[in-house]
């Protein structure tokens, strides 16, 4: 405690305007960081690695202070050296995507354009599967992290295509069962186990596995579900726990627009556009 108030106290000495900026610097860098990490194994790494710095900091610094613990200290020191090593080893699968995106031209002129691409690909996907009555179930991740659920899936890092999703659910493949996970245009998980909603809050629905499994992902989570039925090809939409059934192509392409680039029209659109779910009975 008495290091934080001593660096409060050096922190009052200096400019208002430059504490103030480098704060905003270090905050926004943190944020930066965190909300890259989140839903993935590095975001528990970088909290442990955190929690080892500040916490090891806090007790080294008392007890240097108090009791005069040297040698202690040059361990730290040293220790902190092993942790920056091991943090670049354990980290360098999201370095090199943090690398590669800062890479991409999407920095420059937002990700509006491969929103707007890979809406495009679910929605025709998502038409081929209606027509083939093939069934299929994807989750399109939003504000909420879906990585415990990823997690019991298999773990993929493409680029969302209508050719990838149709190999995907094809029947027979090894991937077709269960769902798909998109993270904005990114297709990450394969194969995914998702919670199913409780039979009996649904009234005079008899619904199927997947139909379930959609409203369950999707009350626990701000996620939208598209759902294709193999038994009659109806494409439904499930979003905070309500199933939207016989969605065509361009309500489908409207319900995902607004929810991936325009989120703050999201009430707004639930408003107008819902439909209610019907008595018709849904099949996996």
């Amino acid at each position: 405690m008495d290091a934080i108030f001593d660096y409060l106290q050096r922190v009052l000495t200096y400019p208002l305007i430059e504490v103030f900026v480098e704060l905003a610097l270090i905050g926004f860098v943190v944020y930066w960081f965190v909300n890259f990490l989140e839903g993935t194994r590095g975001e528990r790494l970088f909290r442990g690695v955190i929690f080892l710095v500040v916490t090891g900091s806090l007790i080294l610094s008392f007890l240097v202070r108090h009791y005069g613990f040297e040698r202690l200290q040059f361990l730290y020191s040293r220790f902190l050296v092993a942790i920056l090593i091991i943090a670049v080893a354990a980290f360098q699968p999201e370095i090199r995507r943090a690398l590669i995106r800062i890479g991409q031209p999407r920095f420059l002129w937002g990700t509006s354009h491969q929103l707007t691409r890979t809406i495009e690909e679910i929605v025709t996907a998502t038409s081929d599967f209606s027509s083939s009555r093939t069934g299929a179930i994807m989750v399109i991740e939003r504000k909420v992290a879906l990585g415990e659920f990823i997690s019991t899936g298999v773990a993929l890092d493409a680029q969302v295509t209508s050719e990838l999703l149709r190999t995907i659910f094809y029947p027979g493949t090894p991937l077709h069962d269960m769902a798909v996970v998109i993270r904005n245009d990114r297709l990450v998980a394969a194969r995914v186990q998702l919670p199913l909603a409780e039979t009996g809050s649904h009234d005079r629905i008899d619904l199927g596995s997947r139909h379930r499994a959609a409203m369950g992902i999707s009350t626990g989570s701000d996620a939208i579900v598209v759902v294709v039925s193999e038994e009659t090809g109806i494409i439904s939409i499930a979003e905070n726990g309500l199933l939207t059934r016989n969605i065509n192509d361009s309500d489908l392409r409207n319900r995902l627009t607004i929810a991936m680039t325009e989120p703050s029209l999201v009430e707004r659109f639930r408003k107008t556009q819902r439909r209610p779910l019907s008595s018709e009975g849904v099949s996996s």
